[in-house]
């Protein structure tokens, strides 16, 4: 990108009115950024839902200014950024209308054919979420996931760490400029989450820390995967924003179930209830659902192993594929008396075992 073009960007960024929406519009209709500020006015007012109000400000100078000043910060800290038509800017952020027109990175990430899903949750985590989100992405880390999440307290850091711990690339999306991080406390792991993949922001080393920046961050983190898993959360709560944005993106959602009595489940139960999201009792779930298959190195061998231990579930799956040869999932539910979401994981732990293989068609047999 040249650094022309990228002033341009950035000066139409700070404009006021111009949110990304509309700044995909006016570049659209005026066939690029720089097209756009010497586009007449009264032709710019011609574009559907583009008002006086939007672009009254849009030749103000001091647009251009900031932008000339942030245009060095970035030069200065070498700032890796990627216009929303870049051919590496990330390819699921570029089918969300409202994804970031620039966006700006820090670290070693890399998503290209890359499986990618968010893990989002409560920021006063509880000791069974902090055990199922260290579990999940354990059993996951054979299939080589990027984890996303929004690098703050609780589930986020939570998540972070244990994709660090299983050497998966993780991506912290902030609310905030890469100038500084928030909280505080979390600077110690940034050169780790740098090493093992980095950071993405659209907002700039001048924007003042607000609250409200999470909500808008959400979107990023909604974007940027394929799923988007929420671990506790309470009746309230910026990860069930996060799970709506990816609903509206139509991202799988997936939530952890927990007691009705429990504060910290009744986010994750109401999205369950009012089927926002899918039931997530084991991790082997968000491979089963998403169907992801093992890379050929990683492959359990096709010849079955002696001596394997099978659940009390899994034996009886295993005699009724041994009697009845191939059959499809929903029969395999139906005849084993087995609820659909549990013989999904149970099916994809035979198959880990190497006792079973999947057909297509969603057929399973018995090796």
């Amino acid at each position: 990108m040249s650094k022309n073009n990228l002033l341009h960007i950035l000066a139409l960024q700070h404009v006021p009115n111009v949110g990304d929406i509309t700044a995909k519009k006016l570049i659209s209709h005026c066939g690029s950024v720089e097209a756009v500020f010497n586009e007449k006015k009264h032709n710019l007012l011609k574009i559907v839902g583009i008002g006086s109000f939007v672009i009254n400000d849009l030749f103000n100078k001091e647009h251009f200014l900031a932008a000339e000043k942030e245009l060095e910060y970035i030069h200065k800290n070498k700032i890796k950024t990627f216009y929303f038509t870049d051919v590496d800017y990330p390819e699921k952020l570029k089918h969300c209308v409202d994804s970031p027109i620039l966006l700006f990175q820090s670290g070693n990430i890399n998503l290209k054919k890359q499986r990618i899903i968010s893990v989002v949750g409560a920021r006063k985590i509880t000791t069974y979420g902090i055990a199922f989100c260290n579990k999940l992405i354990e059993e996951l880390a054979v299939f080589n996931p990027v984890i996303v999440s929004g690098f703050a307290y609780g589930t986020d850091i939570t998540a972070q760490k244990a994709a660090i711990k299983n050497n998966l690339q993780t991506i912290g999306c902030l609310a905030h400029g890469l100038n500084q991080i928030y909280p505080k406390t979390h600077k110690k792991y940034v050169s780790e989450v740098e090493k093992n993949g980095g950071f993405f922001t659209d907002f700039w080393s001048s924007d003042t820390f607000d609250r409200n920046n999470f909500l808008k961050r959400n979107r990023i983190i909604a974007g940027l995967s394929e799923a988007t898993i929420v671990i506790e959360s309470a009746e309230k709560g910026g990860s069930l924003v996060t799970a709506d944005i990816a609903n509206s993106y139509n991202r799988d959602v997936f939530a952890v179930p927990g007691r009705v009595t429990d504060s910290q489940s009744l986010g994750c139960n109401n999205l369950i209830k009012h089927q926002k999201a899918h039931v997530l009792s084991n991790p082997l779930d968000i491979p089963y659902m998403l169907n992801w298959e093992l890379e050929d190195s990683k492959k359990v061998p096709v010849q079955k192993q002696l001596f394997v231990e099978l659940s009390d579930e899994e034996k009886v799956v295993y005699n009724y594929l041994k009697e009845n040869d191939k059959q499809l999932l929903d029969v395999i539910a139906l005849e084993c008396n087995l609820p659909i979401f549990k013989i999904a994981s149970t099916l994809m732990n035979m198959e880990l075992k190497g006792v079973i293989r999947p057909l297509p068609g969603k057929l399973f047999e018995v090796i």
